[in-house]
């Protein structure tokens, strides 16, 4: 009887320890094989369109609306919003999830509080003294506890002749048909900012293409 309750007890002790052993196999299998949850895609965060909206930003704003062009793919859009008339003047935002998760967005406003918008954009982020360099212009450097960003200053593209009527890249405004003069052009601020890196920042600044979209009126021909 006392034999039988013993290889009873060794029993159970074997089967405890193999389970042991299967637990600490899986939990090595988990750390070092591959598997959905270490996916960079982040399937939890949902792609959306934004040309439609761009488009429209482009006919209503009073200044050229910045978009990038020519962004690599695995730069997911994420979100897109155009306020006409608010507290930060006429407000654009374009944000984006980088390819290795972060987060990076386009915002222009033409209010008449400068820094108080970008605070407001950048999430408290302040100005330093440190530039950097975006096509043949140096964007402002600002640094946050949440984001960082690149700004450049209202009215910068009147000294490239942004308002001339070309498209133009890397952060110079152009303005296509201003239906025939009928919209003021305003000077925005362009903040690029978020949790991405400054080189990633830089990257979606210097792929902006900031433009006016032409709006079509009736000449009344016969």
């Amino acid at each position: 009887m006392a034999a039988d309750k013993k290889r009873g007890a060794q029993a159970v002790r074997d089967m405890v320890l193999s389970l042991v052993v299967i637990i600490l196999a899986a939990g090595v299998i988990y750390l070092f094989v591959p598997h959905d949850e270490d996916d960079k895609s982040n399937p939890a965060v949902k792609t959306v369109g934004y040309g439609v909206e761009l488009k429209s930003a482009r006919r209503a704003a009073p200044y050229p609306v910045a978009a990038p062009v020519g962004l690599p793919k695995e730069w997911r859009a994420t979100s897109v919003h155009y306020t006409a008339d608010g507290p930060k003047g006429a407000a654009w935002h374009l944000g984006f999830m980088t390819p290795d998760n972060e987060y990076a967005a386009v915002e222009q406003g033409d209010g008449p509080r400068r820094t108080a918008y970008i605070e407001e954009v950048t999430q408290g982020a302040r100005k330093t003294s440190a530039t950097q360099r975006v096509g043949d212009e140096e964007w402002e450097r600002w640094k946050g506890d949440k984001y960082d960003a690149l700004v450049r200053p209202a009215g910068a593209e009147s000294a490239d002749g942004g308002d001339g009527g070309d498209d133009s890249r890397g952060g110079k405004d152009g303005d296509e048909g201003a239906a025939g003069g009928s919209r003021e052009a305003r000077h925005p601020v362009t903040v690029v900012t978020g949790t991405a890196t400054f080189d990633q920042l830089a990257t979606l600044a210097e792929s902006l293409e900031a433009k006016r979209e032409t709006v079509q009126t009736d000449t009344g021909r016969s």
